[in-house]
């Protein structure tokens, strides 16, 4: 070492290490929290506009898809379709934030349409970011 020029001790280099873990323990948790909550935001805004994709398919078609067509009706002409107007979305239907596909079922009883994710889970039933996510 030259003279007149410190480094540090290991010691010092060990309070900074020790103050940087504890400031990411303390920042981390509400980082991932803020995470899941915009996840499900995600999906709440792709439902909505599967919602109002499935809406101009029923103007043109003059109903919904059918259960078994399910949300690809959206992009693909159903078979026997003529007043098909689509795609009604751009891109190929989305997955929701969790990678899982939305579930679609058309419930037959007044003209509506169920669409739902079942969150970060994968299955029905859950609470806060395992909660299914729906559009009704």
């Amino acid at each position: 070492m030259r003279p007149g020029v410190r480094g540090f001790t290991l010691l010092e280099l060990l309070v900074v290490v020790v103050i940087i873990g504890l400031l990411a323990a303390y920042v981390a948790p509400r980082y991932f929290a803020q995470v899941g909550k915009s996840e499900v935001k995600v999906a709440r805004a792709q439902i909505d506009a599967l919602e109002k994709a499935l809406d101009q398919y029923r103007l043109d078609v003059r109903r919904y898809p059918s259960t078994e067509q399910g949300l690809q009706a959206l992009v693909e002409r159903p078979a026997g379709e003529p007043k098909w107007s689509g795609p009604y979305l751009r891109k190929a239907v989305p997955n929701d934030p969790w990678g899982n596909p939305y579930v679609y079922r058309n419930t037959d009883t007044g003209g509506g349409v169920e669409i739902l994710s079942y969150g970060r889970d994968g299955r029905p039933g859950g609470t806060e970011l395992d909660a299914d996510i729906a559009n009704r």
